[in-house]
């Protein structure tokens, strides 16, 4: 079986993406090994090669899109605090989500009500907020160190950042209150101007 850390083969590529599709167009509740396989074009015994169970299968494909997540994020940051935070928020909220982005978003939202009573999902969620909040708190140190922010508390600042960044994300998929995403990343670029920049 794949454990944290093993690089993905190309079938095990494939059935990512196959999963990401199946996941996407019938949703958690009607999401089964067979429409996986569908998707994926071959026997549902090239899955379970891999596999033992969708939800093992699930958890998986959870650390491959949060690996694809941080690919993008990192993806953004250089030398410069002020800036690399601005990249690392617009990333994660951008003025107009792609439609990969959106199903990217949408898996995330769909996935996580397993959380609340399913410790597994949980534990993955809890990986998500942790290695997301860890990029966020790396910069705003860096910015301390250089004097470009405040001498604040980066974890706490990153906390912040973060909860704002997910309940917006939250709403704007949940809801037809598209000038909302706009409206709470002004704010938030204003509250990180106000209590971070020196």
């Amino acid at each position: 079986m794949t454990t944290d850390g093993d690089a993905l083969g190309a079938t095990e590529k494939e059935i990512m993406h196959a999963t990401h599709r199946a996941l996407v167009n019938s949703g958690y509740a009607e999401l089964s090994i067979s429409l996986i396989a569908d998707e994926l074009d071959k026997a549902k015994s090239t899955i379970y090669h891999y596999y033992d169970s969708k939800d093992d299968l699930l958890i998986r494909f959870l650390r491959f899109t949060v690996d694809r997540f941080e690919a993008t994020i990192n993806t953004t940051i250089g030398d410069h605090p002020k800036e690399d935070l601005h990249h690392i928020i617009t990333t994660l909220l951008p003025c107009q989500l792609t439609e990969e982005k959106r199903q990217l978003h949408s898996v995330l939202v769909t996935l996580s009500p397993q959380a609340l009573d399913q410790e597994v999902f949980r534990e993955q969620f809890t990986e998500i907020d942790i290695r997301l909040t860890a990029i966020i708190e790396k910069t705003v140190r860096r910015g301390i160190e250089a004097d470009v922010f405040r001498d604040v508390d980066p974890t706490h600042m990153a906390e912040h950042i973060l909860a704002m960044i997910k309940g917006t994300m939250y709403s704007r998929l949940t809801t037809n209150r598209e000038a909302a995403t706009g409206a709470a990343k002004a704010s938030l670029f204003s509250y990180i101007d106000s209590h971070l920049i020196s």
